[in-house]
């Protein structure tokens, strides 16, 4: 089953999976997933959790498995965390992962969470990640594009009862705003959460925002691309600069 991270809130006031399968590039957006995967978990009584982030082609999965295959008669529910930062499991792995999604649905004393970054294709398409998939729930975390991402700052403001002024003046800030932490939403994330401590709950002017907001974009060769292309003459200016200060080799 696969779900966009929009839909992934709804789903879990309905219910929970015995699996979840997160994977994407978007630190800040894949730790509030699994935050609220683990909420709704321990709100139905999952009180343990334990963690295994696989590392080298010789990492260990019988303790994977083992926890995997554990009941509450003598435990609490529990939730086993699998992290694979590579996003390559390998021959063992793969077979250990397809092993606990086959038992995922008989247990429901477990509840399995797997974190990935990015996949490929290749990988999607893999025994596997197909297992994973089968078995519970998949959601694949996509960044937030530059296009999208003032509309992204201002639900996040709403969320702490602050919004821009309306009109063109509102507009402008949150592009502002955009420009300051493309590329960064973790920094993006701390520098709403600043604002909600500067000011009250109500309106933010231009003037405030550009007090405040820090300028802690980071931007990459691919993007620069996209924007010459888009004839976004200063926004490549901007990454241009950027890119310099970062130590971007010149060639790229």
């Amino acid at each position: 089953m696969q779900l966009a991270a929009t839909q992934l809130a709804h789903h879990l006031q309905k219910g929970l999976r015995p699996l979840y399968t997160l994977h994407g590039d978007e630190a800040l957006l894949v730790q509030e997933a699994a935050d609220a995967i683990r909420a709704a978990a321990r709100a139905q009584g999952f009180s343990e959790r334990t963690v295994h982030t696989v590392a080298g082609a010789r990492f260990d999965w019988s303790a994977v498995l083992a926890a995997g295959q554990s009941m509450s008669l003598f435990a609490e529910r529990q939730i086993v965390e699998i992290r694979i930062p590579s996003g390559k499991p390998g021959k063992d792995g793969g077979a250990a992962l397809q092993q606990l999604a086959e038992g995922a649905a008989g247990n429901t004393d477990v509840l399995t969470l797997v974190l990935l970054p990015r996949l490929d294709r290749q990988t999607k398409s893999g025994a596997w990640f197909s297992a994973l998939d089968g078995a519970g729930a998949t959601v694949q975390i996509d960044p937030v594009e530059r296009a999208a991402l003032p509309q992204w700052i201002a639900q996040r403001l709403a969320a702490q009862q602050q919004r821009v002024v309306a009109g063109e003046e509102g507009q402008r800030a949150l592009a502002f705003f955009a420009d300051r932490v493309e590329g960064n939403l973790l920094a993006a994330h701390q520098e709403i959460a600043k604002l909600g401590l500067l000011y009250p709950a109500g309106e933010l002017n231009r003037e405030q925002i550009e007090a405040a907001v820090l300028n802690v974009a980071r931007y990459d060769v691919f993007k620069l691309s996209e924007a010459v292309l888009g004839g976004q003459r200063a926004r490549v200016q901007r990454m241009l600069d950027g890119l310099q200060a970062e130590g971007e080799a010149e060639v790229l």
